[in-house]
């Protein structure tokens, strides 16, 4: 048995236990990358050089082999390659960069605005699947030979840095090999691999920097005449909500780092959760420098009154209603005596007979890495590498100030991690949770935790097949169960839990659900606008749309390194009427393969149940059709703005609900790393596709754009209830039959069979009034 300080290499593996040393060469082709180097691409947005960090796998300690044959690998590295970041990662890493800094005066300007890992080559996270950690996965990689090397290459982070100093923002990557000594208390330092200033670009915005907006709009002399004017003495009661500027002409250009507060007033009032969005402040415009933290444009336009106090403004505990909650609830408690089925081990999850990884990112929020199968005889199937949420865009129907302003970029200019919060077991998630903490690093560089801010857990959903015999009576019945693994972030108003929900049929579900608090306008007395919904008298919420971008990088039965998928548009239609319709009732779906990146800007159309398919182009099922998995659209719109609107600038890739690229490690984000005020056309996925590559047997990305748009009902306040949205990707003949039949009856049905059969001796039919009369 290998030492604790060694582990052995799988039995699996033949050549490995030959019994010779020779048997050790011939075991993994491009194992590492297909230079025989370690590489890891620097992610750039067409305006850094892409920089390649090279480790020689030459350099590398090599395995040992004992008196047997047997080859021995050291004790693995205490983090997977994809693991996010630890709190001694992020620490070492800004203390790289602050050591890096040129004069006392840069270093005390630098703000960390974001820090994640550096995803490594899928070629590494390979390697560390199949020897480094368990459960070991040799089939992951290709076959063929060279030596495996005894460690995996150090892991590396990636700082979004901008200097308040300079206003300038700068890319970092920087290589954890030392991260050891500092958790034993050590000074020792990373080593910076690069470091670039991005020009012409601003980062995202800071909770620190809001709170301090908010200060400096409040402390404003004539700020706060403006407020007395509309019968404001308490600045406390004033909630300045700074939105990033956008990109509406060249007075928002990123030479300077601009935010367009929106205002809000609360009521004097004992509620500990006051409202304040009951009372929005219009007629004031008013523009911050946030670099300098001052006010530089402020204009009072239009004295429009407070709308009056609203007696249904506020949702905590009893606050409405006439102060009573409805008594007739009874406990409804989610058991499992038994324990969960899924099993946790670090950041690896197995369930059923799915399993995969979870990381984390500042600006994604929840990302589910290595997604895949176990299927019987045919062992560990890919589905997909990555799968997220990369950027949700919520623009505002109003053309009067300040709403036609309202078009945010949630993730790209506040980041839907930084912006999670801790879930409660009971409330957010119910059952056996397994929670996950979330680590960033603060404004000033500091650490900060989120505690439980990814949940894990088993649902009921209900039935998940079931059929009667009506000649027999008999019945068979399964109950379905799904694993999910959510988060949940507050943008400002509104709330998004964003969800991934695993099936025992072989589905997965992306869901979010969308709840908060409306933004509302304040009305003239008498006022009407057509363009929202009047909740009160002086009150009402304008119309907007919510749109989620979905980034899927597809693996159907592809391995690490292989590009062997392809996507197919599926549109069902009705045959002509003549020879081969003579009842006309003949539909078929028709296929029709997505040749180019140009070809693949899609649209959802009900009309013809267009779906897609992600198929792998080598591997079939029992009829000899390609394998493959579906993209199944749920409701879903286009923006409903004109195509000139200056938003869409920024967001061209809203015009499409699919884009499909090749895969390329730089192009993570469809509006580009820095939608904030981007004044550059169509950055992102619109420029992507204008290459043109080849999907016809490719590592193919999926961009899925779904929305809603939302027409407020006095229903949604004062808090909206949960509104759901989403889609499906579903097997299509990637299995055989139905991954489900195995799933066994629930124990409330095998114990009625077998009190039926301790009664009678044989299986009793169940009676109807059909099977009686026959």
């Amino acid at each position: 048995m290998a030492s604790a300080s060694e582990k052995m290499v799988p039995p699996s593996c033949a050549c490995c236990s030959a019994g010779n040393d020779s048997a050790i060469i011939p075991h993994i082709a491009a194992a590492a990358a297909p230079s025989a180097d370690w590489t890891a691409n620097v992610p750039d947005d067409g305006r850094l050089n892409k920089m390649t960090i090279v480790h020689p796998v030459d350099s590398l300690p090599q395995p040992s082999i004992n008196a047997k044959g047997i080859i021995t690998l050291p004790r693995p590295q205490p983090s997977h390659p994809l693991d996010p970041l630890s709190p001694a990662e992020i620490s070492l890493a800004v203390a790289t960069v602050r050591a890096a800094g040129k004069t006392p005066e840069l270093k005390d300007g630098l703000r960390f605005m974001e820090i994640a890992l550096l995803e490594p080559d899928k070629h590494v996270v390979a390697l560390a699947d199949a020897y480094f950690f368990p459960p070991f996965q040799p089939s992951l990689l290709p076959k063929g030979g060279f030596v495996i090397p005894t460690k995996l290459p150090p892991r590396c982070a990636r700082l979004l840095v901008y200097n308040r100093k300079t206003n300038e923002t700068s890319l970092w990557i920087v290589e954890l090999s030392q991260v050891h000594a500092v958790t034993r208390g050590g000074n020792h330092l990373g080593k910076v691999i690069s470091s670039q200033v991005v020009p012409d670009v601003q980062p995202p915005m800071d909770a620190v920097e809001y709170a301090e907006c908010e200060a400096a709009v409040k402390s404003y002399p004539p700020f706060i005449e403006a407020m007395k004017k509309r019968g404001i003495e308490n600045m406390e009661l004033v909630m300045v909500d700074p939105w990033c500027a956008g990109y509406f002409s060249e007075a928002d250009d990123p030479n300077r780092r601009l935010a367009k507060p929106i205002i809000f007033c609360k009521c004097e009032s004992d509620c500990p959760m006051e409202n304040g969005y009951a009372r929005p402040v219009e007629g004031i415009f008013v523009l911050v420098d946030m670099q300098k933290m001052e006010v530089i444009q402020f204009e009072d336009r239009k004295l429009v009154p407070l709308p009056p106090v609203d007696p249904l403004r506020n949702y905590t505990h009893a606050a409405t209603r006439g102060g009573t909650d409805r008594s007739d609830l009874k406990p409804l408690k989610i058991v499992q005596p038994e324990g969960p089925s899924f099993s946790v081990n670090g950041y690896y999850v197995e369930w059923q007979k799915w399993n995969f990884r979870i990381g984390f990112t500042p600006k994604e929020g929840l990302v589910i890495y290595s997604v895949a199968y176990v299927d019987g005889s045919q062992g560990l199937r890919p589905v997909a590498h990555r799968l997220s949420f990369v950027e949700m865009v919520v623009p505002y129907g109003d053309p009067n100030d300040p709403h036609y302003r309202k078009n945010a970029f949630d993730a790209g200019e506040d980041g839907l991690g930084r912006n999670a919060h801790s879930l409660k077991k009971g409330c957010d998630c119910s059952g056996i949770v397994k929670y996950f903490d979330a680590h960033f690093t603060n404004f000033t560089g500091g650490v900060e935790t989120i505690e439980n801010c990814v949940c894990l857990h088993e649902e009921d959903h209900g039935i998940l097949w079931k059929h009667q015999d009506w000649r027999t009576g008999l019945s068979e019945v399964r109950r379905s169960r799904r694993l999910s693994v959510s988060f949940i972030c507050t943008v400002a108003n509104y709330e998004y839990g964003f969800f991934w929900h695993f099936y025992q049929d072989g589905k997965m579900e992306a869901e979010v659900k969308l709840t908060g608090i409306l933004s509302m306008g304040a009305l003239m007395p008498g006022e009407y606008r057509k363009y929202g919904t009047v909740i009160a008298p002086g009150l009402y919420a304008p119309v907007h749309q919510h749109f989620f971008v979905a980034r899927m990088n597809m693996a159907v039965d592809s391995r690490p390194g292989e590009a062997l998928n392809q996507v197919v548009e599926v549109n069902v239609k009705a045959e002509e009427p003549g020879d081969h319709n003579v009842h006309n009732n003949a539909f078929y779906a028709e296929e029709t393969l997505l040749r180019s990146e140009m070809e693949a800007m899609r649209d959802c159309d009900p009309m013809t149940a267009r779906s897609w398919i992600v198929r792998n182009t080598r591997s079939t099922n029992r009829t000899g059709h390609l394998t493959g998995y579906k993209l199944v659209p749920g409701s879903n719109c286009l923006p409903f703005a004109h195509s000139d609107a200056k938003f869409l600038r920024r967001g061209a890739f809203l015009k499409h609900n699919l884009w499909v690229t090749a895969y390329s490690p730089d192009e993570l984000f469809p509006g580009g790393e820095f939608p904030n005020q981007n004044p550059r056309i169509g950055d992102g996925l619109p420029t992507w596709v204008t290459q043109n590559r080849s999907l016809e047997e490719s590592d193919i990305v999926l961009w899925y754009v779904f929305g809603v748009t939302h027409v407020p009902r006095l229903e949604d306040w004062p808090v909206m209830p949960v509104e759901h949205i989403g889609f499906m990707l579903m097997p299509h003949g990637f299995f055989n039959c139905s991954p489900a039949i195995d799933v066994p009856p629930s124990k409330c049905e095998l114990e009625a069979k077998e009190k039926d059969i301790k009664d009678n001796g044989v299986l009793k039919p169940i009676e109807n009034s059909l099977a009686s009369k026959l």
